[in-house]
């Protein structure tokens, strides 16, 4: 079993999930004899991490983790990823065949939800891969898919929703960009996220946020502090698993502005960008890249 934080609690309002792929790679690291690794895994493997849940049977998925954590007395944090043509065709390329599975999918990830609590991003990247025009879906649609799953998750009394705005080195043009955020149904949504699966600086992503929530009337937003400790990375690919990366300020509510709900873990730090640099398929665990995170970390 991982071990516990002090007070047998993660100080904060956020689920730690005791099963996840960090949690179980202390605990054989630990057996092993590798203390000192195991003790760097306990880095993550002890803080609140995002659920990305599979696209099969997303309800009994999401029932189940809502579930775990209402019995834990906390809020989970789920990311919603199967819009059709998802990633642009890269490492992360899928999502349902058609604008109607999508809807059922999302009412199916909603269902799971009920009236528990749950804080749920949405389609990381789907908006600024319009917007760079790499995007292969119909922009109506797209756009139209969005605002739909903003809609019916926010049906949910106890769901937080952030629509995905991308990060502060991507769209420059927070004009555009919060046009576009506005047909994807932000007005219905409690905010927006930045940086998933990124590494802009804290610095960085609230003063972009900052001018975005202007631009829309006050939002608020969460940013992924999950790989931002060094900040970004100068080299070729700079996105796909760079090397010297660090873990960022751990999941808390308490940031220091009003206009930052929450710092979270949406990218799960050791989980592989794809297959570049050595690293395994997209979205499959590496605990080599994990430990180097927790390594590097200041905190």
């Amino acid at each position: 079993m991982p071990r516990s934080l002090p007070g047998d609690a993660y100080p904060g309002p956020y689920w730690v999930n005791p099963t996840t792929s960090a949690a179980a790679q202390a605990a054989q690291w630990r057996l092993a004899g590798r203390s000192a690794d195991a003790a760097l895994m306990e880095r993550i493997s002890l803080r609140p991490q995002a659920e990305w849940p599979p696209p099969e049977g997303v309800e009994q998925s999401v029932r189940g983790l809502t579930g775990a954590a209402a019995l834990a007395g906390r809020v989970p944090v789920l990311v919603a990823y199967n819009i059709p043509h998802r990633d642009c065709g890269g490492h992360s390329q899928g999502g349902t065949e058609d604008a109607a599975a999508y809807e059922s999918w999302v009412d199916a990830f909603a269902r799971g939800i009920g009236e528990r609590p749950a804080v749920v991003i949405v389609e990381p990247d789907a908006i600024a891969h319009l917007l760079d025009g790499c995007s292969k879906a119909p922009s109506e649609e797209r756009l139209s898919l969005l605002a739909y799953a903003v809609r019916q998750l926010k049906r949910g009394p106890a769901t937080k929703v952030y629509l995905d705005a991308g990060h502060s080195g991507w769209i420059t043009d927070t004009g555009k960009l919060s046009r576009t955020l506005r047909e994807a149904g932000i007005g219905r949504a409690d905010g927006f996220s930045l940086n998933v699966s990124a590494f802009q600086t804290n610095a960085s992503s609230a003063e972009y946020g900052h001018r975005l929530s202007a631009a829309l009337g006050g939002k608020h937003f969460v940013v992924d502090t999950s790989r931002n400790g060094n900040g970004p990375y100068s080299g070729s690919e700079s996105w796909c698993n760079p090397p010297g990366r660090a873990l960022g300020v751990p999941p808390t509510a308490s940031t220091g502005d009003a206009l930052i709900d929450a710092y979270l873990w949406i990218k799960r730090p050791g989980t592989s960008d794809g297959t570049c640099r050595g690293g395994p398929a997209a979205g499959t665990w590496w605990p080599e890249y994990a430990l180097e995170l927790a390594r590097a970390a200041k905190a």
